[in-house]
């Protein structure tokens, strides 16, 4: 609505200007026009009703809920200037305020353009949330047939087939076959998780590895999705909207501008002048209007957004970013944020005569066929010592893989392969073993598969953290953030390995391991009360819930298009050091805000007592064209201070910054 409405004025302010007496007198030209004293009057009263009526009718709700603000210091300004206008243009007056009027109407339509590009973030958020379900489901009917139907078709009850790499349709429970699943998009689990038969299995997770066949438990609005979905709906509505800095000031200038004008009509009238009366209560309206007011903020947000996309941060809410000062605590979720989210092998384990690398290549040529993420990392880690090539693969759902090397058969796989063995952990590798396990490291295990299986060697894969995470914690502790907490669905081992390997402070930072969504949004509301301002950091659809509710949600860039439609703040890369970089943005459009803010402050309480004719006895005073001019003056000083946030440095490789 702003943006089309803005357009329209800005091209009826153009011949507005351009046949105005006062531009014309400044520029010694003139127009011998037919019809050119109408420009004014017709295209100012269209630039008035259409492009000031949202105006107007914000003045209105004002007025009602008692809580004066930038509406109604614009809907005031520009209704007096077009009543000013039109007694000008019937004789009355001898003043030139149609340009003024349609210049007033039409950057205060820009302003406000610029605030509305956040709105439908919720409806974002939603429709990707709903985007994780597949659009249609295999039903298996009472003889066993297959058929495809949609997935809103499904009712509790219905048995459904999930194939390998296959979405679950539905909450409910496995009735046959065994499947490692992908949870991380609803658990926040790095891992795959096992499940088999008599298991709960949740709308939206995938198997990784073998088929599945599901009892539908839950459809539609009862599924843990659904709820998820009912989660990022309320936090969104409880956060509302933050009151704009410029709105709290302009309260306070709407009652010192019009207590000016009215002691100014009231004493210039009382001396019996009241043409006078009039110029000067105009004069100190016309010289109030907040042109620099209404760009104080929106420009510095429109500056601090292109600034911020130079080094990768997409600003999505401006208040958000405005709240990203006053920051004290970042909740960052582990998975995929402080950790790459993909397993690498930490360590490895041989007995029997055999090399560490060894062990490593027989493994991967076991692996080699798999497309578990476990396997992948296995395959990958081997590359620098040759993987070994294997022969008649076969998958064990929910234990492991085995192949043949060089003629040998070999299994890979957890303790669920060892018990089915019946093998034990040689007294070699438990040390290792215990090490590996108390870090939260996830163990698979080389066997032989002779007359009598045997380990002979044991891997180690953990969620790798990222190098540059270390630096970002550093530096938000250097810009004044007090508490630095992990948020993860993995085991507590798991997460206390990884932020003892961040650095994080035991007696000031915070680790919350083995959470589910609700608990994560409600984690965010605890610290809310214990009096922290929170930004949340995250980049799974299990985060958006919680970053709905923080103070400031940042979403990291490669993570799901939830997470994304959740936050305020997006990092297009996945480096957290994102996250120091948008407090420093921050703190300097703040300052940037409050020093034209002060600027139009201080113009204001110099200028209004010189146009309300306060020092008319020394024959200093004002007429409207000049208060016009000190006007569009502390415009041109705002506009030029916001353009110094472009020197700004916000990461040590900022190019074009000082």
């Amino acid at each position: 609505m702003f943006r089309r409405r803005f357009w329209l004025c800005l091209a009826l302010t153009v011949p507005i200007v351009l046949t105005s007496h006062l531009l014309m007198n400044w520029l010694h030209y003139s127009l011998h026009v037919p019809g050119v004293t109408w420009v004014g009057p017709v295209l100012g009263s269209v630039v008035f009703g259409y492009g000031g009526w949202p105006f107007l009718v914000g003045a209105v709700r004002e007025v009602r809920d008692r809580a004066p603000g930038m509406m109604l210091l614009i809907g005031l300004a520009i209704t007096v200037a077009y009543l000013a206008s039109v007694a000008t243009t019937i004789g009355v007056f001898h003043l030139d305020f149609w340009w003024e009027l349609a210049a007033l109407v039409t950057i205060m339509l820009f302003g406000h353009w610029q605030e509305m590009t956040a709105i439908g973030q919720a409806r974002g958020a939603l429709a990707a949330l709903a985007a994780l379900l597949p659009d249609e489901a295999e039903r298996v009917g009472p003889d066993g047939s297959v058929q495809r139907v949609a997935v809103v078709g499904l009712r509790p009850g219905d048995l459904v087939l999930v194939r390998p790499g296959g979405r679950v349709p539905a909450d409910g429970h496995v009735v046959e076959g065994a499947a490692e699943l992908d949870e991380s998009m609803i658990t926040g689990e790095s891992r795959p998780v096992p499940r088999g038969t008599g298991d709960r299995v949740v709308a939206g997770t995938v198997a990784t590895d073998s088929a599945l066949r599901v009892r539908v438990d839950a459809v539609g609005k009862d599924t843990a999705l659904a709820g998820i979905q009912r989660l990022v709906a309320q936090a969104q509505e409880a956060g509302g909207r933050a009151q704009a800095l410029a709105d709290r000031f302009a309260a306070w200038l709407v009652y010192v501008a019009t207590a000016t004008a009215v002691v100014s009509l009231v004493v210039w009238a009382a001396l019996g002048r009241v043409d006078e009366a009039v110029v000067r209560t105009v004069t100190v309206l016309v010289i109030s209007c907040p042109h620099a007011l209404g760009l104080a903020i929106p420009l510095v947000i429109a500056l601090s957004t292109s600034v911020a996309a130079r080094v990768g941060i997409l600003v999505k809410d401006r208040l958000s970013l405005e709240r990203m000062r006053s920051v004290d605590a970042v909740l960052i979720d582990k998975t995929g944020t402080l950790t790459k989210g993909q397993h690498t092998v930490t360590g490895v384990a041989a007995v029997d005569g055999l090399g560490e690398d060894e062990v490593l290549r027989l493994a991967a040529g076991v692996e080699a066929d798999s497309e578990h993420p476990l396997a992948r990392a296995i395959v990958a880690a081997a590359q620098r010592v040759g993987p070994a090539t294997g022969a008649d693969f076969r998958s064990l759902p929910g234990r492991g893989v085995r192949a043949t090397v060089a003629g040998t058969a070999y299994a890979v796989g957890g303790p669920a392969l060892l018990r089915e063995l019946a093998a034990e952990v040689p007294a070699g590798l438990r040390r290792a073993d215990g090490e590996w396990a108390a870090r939260g490291a996830a163990v698979l295990y080389l066997v032989r598969l002779d007359d009598a299986p045997r380990v002979v060697g044991a891997l180690a894969l953990e969620d790798e953290v990222r190098p540059e995470a270390r630096q970002a914690i550093v530096e938000l502790r250097q810009l004044g953030v007090r508490k630095i907490a992990m948020i993860t669905g993995d085991a507590r081992p798991v997460a206390e390995a990884v932020a003892a390997d961040l650095g994080f402070r035991p007696d000031v930072d915070e680790v919350f391991a083995e959470v589910l969504p609700a608990d994560k949004d409600e984690i965010v509301a605890g610290l809310r009360k214990r009096g922290h301002r929170v930004a949340m950091v995250g980049d799974g659809v299990n985060d958006a819930p919680a970053l709905a509710r923080a103070d400031v949600g940042l979403a990291i860039g490669a993570g799901t298009d939830v997470a994304i439609e959740s936050a305020g703040v997006v990092l297009a890369s996945s480096d957290p050091r994102g996250v120091p970089a948008a407090v420093r943005l921050s703190k300097a459009s703040y300052r940037k805000m409050v020093q034209n803010l002060i600027w139009a402050a201080g113009y204001n309480v110099v200028a209004i007592p010189v146009a309300a004719g306060v020092f008319a006895w020394a024959g200093v005073s004002l007429s409207p064209a000049a208060a016009a001019v000190l006007m569009s003056a502390s415009t041109i000083v705002v506009a030029l201070n916001a353009q110094t946030l472009r020197w700004v440095r916000l990461t040590p490789g900022d190019p074009g910054a000082r």
